[in-house]
């Protein structure tokens, strides 16, 4: 195997830990509950953590990628990794568990942009699309791992040593980043790669304060902020004591059903994606179609009651994950209502508050549940409450993205 290919399984791994860690809190809130006595205000504020740090650090992550490398970059924060998962895995209170989210959220926070990095610098342009796609792709198998094989391996080894034998593999990753992975190629073909265009600061903040005059963008940043958040919020951490405390199904029956979740988000991305480009021509269509959906389905788990049927529940996480992944779409939008020079400082700024929203939500459902209902803030009233709060903010996304402009009929 070529050293390139190398180098991408082992950038990809990184990236996987990554998505495993977000969602890892969901399977075990049980267990933190029972060994720790932790209530629902405790349980969104570790969860949220790791997205708080994970946000902040995207722009310290873009200057040390380009000044120092991805080498160097992504082993030095996979050992910071390391330091999270040991500290959450020892921690015996709610300030170490705190800690340890908000090292991993600092340590997986270049793990995608740094395997792009990478893949651009080893593969070139030509084959960028097709390999950052199959990173996400395999990206998704760490959010699948953070469901039923989280559960059975806690079932077998306890959570505890589950998030040590992870510190282990994730030293290991630190090790190969540190002695295989190297930033460029001996020889880089830099004729295949692109040329930069030196930008001066006035340049850049000039683009920065037209960017920010345009209410489109905080449209779209507003609606990725909810539309994840909330998403987030029930697959990093909710779904998992709703299904199991509220509609009283096992443990390995909840890992399924945000294992139906996930699998929705992976079938309903390219699928919205072609109805965007090849069906509706239209952005704004399917990203407040998936808005409403979501908004419907959180209002139905809402209702639901214990003896529920486990088909209908699974036909809702899986709906819920596959409604969800029309916000995809949003990026799109905003790159192509952006002229074409301020098109990555818009990603960019839609992603910071794209991650922002995770931790937002994941905190205040745990905190409105809490003050709400502080005797059965895990119960089903504290639930339909928050799943009905969710809905709101949806309903008032969808109105708001209704008056953004539309841009794939003026680009055919």
């Amino acid at each position: 195997m070529s050293r390139r290919w190398v180098i991408f399984i082992i950038a990809c791994s990184s990236f996987l830990l990554s998505q495993f860690y977000r969602a890892s809190v969901a399977v075990i809130t049980p267990n933190l509950v029972a060994d720790l006595g932790f209530d629902t205000s405790s349980l969104s504020l570790i969860s949220a953590a790791f997205f708080y740090a994970f946000a902040l650090m995207q722009i310290p992550v873009a200057l040390y990628l380009d000044s120092i490398g991805p080498r160097i970059s992504m082993t030095v924060l996979t050992l910071v990794a390391v330091a999270g998962s040991l500290i959450f895995a020892l921690g015996d209170s709610l300030s170490m568990m705190v800690i340890g989210r908000v090292l991993l959220g600092i340590g997986m926070a270049c793990n995608l942009m740094g395997t792009l990095k990478l893949i651009t610098l080893w593969f070139g342009p030509l084959r960028f699309a097709t390999l950052s796609a199959l990173v996400v792709s395999i990206g998704t198998l760490g959010n699948i791992m953070a469901t039923t094989p989280l559960v059975l391996s806690v079932s077998l080894i306890g959570w505890r040593t589950t998030f040590l034998v992870l510190a282990g593999l994730n030293l290991l990753i630190a090790f190969f980043f540190y002695f295989i992975v190297r930033d460029r190629p001996p020889e880089l073909p830099s004729a295949e790669l692109p040329a930069k265009v030196p930008v001066s600061m006035t340049e850049t903040w000039s683009g920065i304060r037209a960017l920010f005059s345009q209410a489109d963008y905080w449209i779209i940043s507003f609606g990725s902020f909810c539309r994840y958040g909330i998403f987030a919020a029930v697959q990093a951490l909710w779904a998992g004591p709703y299904l199991m405390t509220v509609l009283h199904i096992s443990p390995v029956t909840t890992g399924n059903m945000i294992l139906l979740m996930n699998i929705g988000l992976v079938v309903g991305s390219p699928l919205s994606g072609y109805f965007s480009d090849a069906i509706l021509r239209s952005r704004k269509l399917p990203v407040n179609g998936g808005l409403i959906g979501m908004l419907l389905i959180l209002v139905v788990l809402a209702l639901l009651k214990p003896g529920t049927s486990l088909i209908l529940i699974g036909i809702l996480f899986f709906s819920f994950g596959l409604t969800s992944s029309a916000g995809l779409v949003m990026l799109a939008h905003i790159k192509e209502l952006m002229p074409i020079e301020r098109a990555g400082t818009a990603l960019t700024g839609v992603n910071f508050f794209t991650m922002i929203g995770a931790a937002f939500f994941l905190q205040l459902l745990g905190s409105v549940m809490q003050y709400l209902h502080p005797d059965a803030s895990l119960g089903g009233e504290a639930f339909r409450d928050a799943f009905f709060l969710c809905a709101g903010f949806l309903a008032l996304t969808s109105i708001l993205y209704a008056f953004t402009a539309e841009t794939v009929k003026k680009l055919r």
